[in-house]
């Protein structure tokens, strides 16, 4: 049976002619029929749903909201919260969003909902897209990736059509759904080197997001804050800052590596922080499994600190030549 606050709310803003509040209670009352594999009803509701058109609005059909056409890429998420290396604020941060969703009926009983819109700063490699991962698997949501190769098209108004078809097909169902670069979309509308085409894609990602019911959560994230349009700053309900690697961040990754996968590097973690000083989190999740392949593919009698020795030679010449 549906949760009552959310039949209270469905009646509520039905009764009072709320069409973006009675939509947002129907959509949410679907997500919930999704999540408990109730997929009959859930279509009967989306449906009916999408059977009523509020004045001066067009609701976007069944078939159209399930066919994304490639739009994102989906994927069960692995990591964990306790996998990453975070500040002690970002956990924090992240946790209070987590306890938000669990803890979603209470919130709702008090007429609030809990947040669902965050934006992750950061450089490269910095754990942006492995933290999003994160909080998918810690909410057992699908993670959803938008393609922006699919997403952005070469004619007018091809752009916003797609948008449209996106955000048709997520918004009836709890997931998780990450921008990366999303300075590639929400670029600052004042920036005069762009197009009305562009300026014009940004103002409906920036009403689509503000549609979403918060099951949905959004997550973007990117490496040029600078370029973002202003209004992305407002909307963004979390602001996350992810700074670079620190020596001991560093050391704690490879010790907690380690821990997981049962590997020795043979090494000192705190050696190996200070020979890749200048590398991030991402290239020394690919140093760790680079040691790991070679020592399964040298077999049992494989010497693991001669490993590790040999490729971090390796690793201190691609970070000289990266950086010159």
């Amino acid at each position: 049976m549906a949760r009552a606050d959310l039949l209270l709310a469905l009646v509520k803003s039905g009764a009072g002619q709320d069409d973006l509040a009675f939509r947002r209670a129907a959509e949410a009352l679907i997500a919930e029929e999704e999540a408990k594999k109730h997929r009959v009803l859930a279509k009967q509701l989306s449906e009916a749903l999408n059977r009523r058109r509020p004045t001066g609005a067009a609701v976007p059909s069944m078939a159209r909201a399930k066919s994304n056409d490639g739009l994102v890429h989906e994927r069960e998420p692995q990591r964990r919260l306790h996998d990453l290396v975070l500040p002690k604020l970002v956990h924090q941060q992240c946790a209070e969003l987590i306890e938000e969703h669990y803890r979603r009926d209470l919130l709702r009983s008090h007429g609030v909902e809990p947040r669902h819109r965050m934006l992750f700063v950061g450089p490269p490699g910095g754990g942006k897209t492995s933290l999003a991962e994160a909080i998918a698997t810690e909410l057992a949501m699908p993670f959803l990736t938008v393609r922006y190769e699919s997403l952005i098209g070469s004619f007018l108004g091809e752009t916003a059509s797609r948008m449209d078809a996106l955000f048709a097909a997520t918004r009836v169902r709890p997931c998780v759904l990450f921008f990366d670069e999303f300075d590639a979309v929400a670029k600052e509308r004042g920036d005069t080197h762009e197009t009305g085409e562009i300026k014009r894609v940004v103002s409906s990602l920036l009403l689509q997001i503000d549609k979403l019911p918060s099951h949905v959560i959004v997550i973007a994230a990117t490496n040029h804050a600078e370029l973002l349009d202003r209004a992305v700053w407002r909307r963004m309900q979390i602001r996350v800052e992810l700074p670079e690697p620190t020596r001991a961040g560093k050391m704690e990754w490879l010790s907690s590596w380690s821990s997981r996968t049962g590997m020795n590097f043979g090494i000192a973690a705190r050696t190996i922080a200070e020979r890749l000083q200048d590398v991030s989190y991402a290239e020394l999740e690919e140093f760790a499994l680079d040691v790991q392949r070679r020592s399964i593919l040298d077999g049992i009698d494989s010497d693991t600190t001669e490993i590790t020795r040999r490729l971090l030679t390796q690793w201190t010449k691609r970070a000289g030549a990266d950086i010159s």
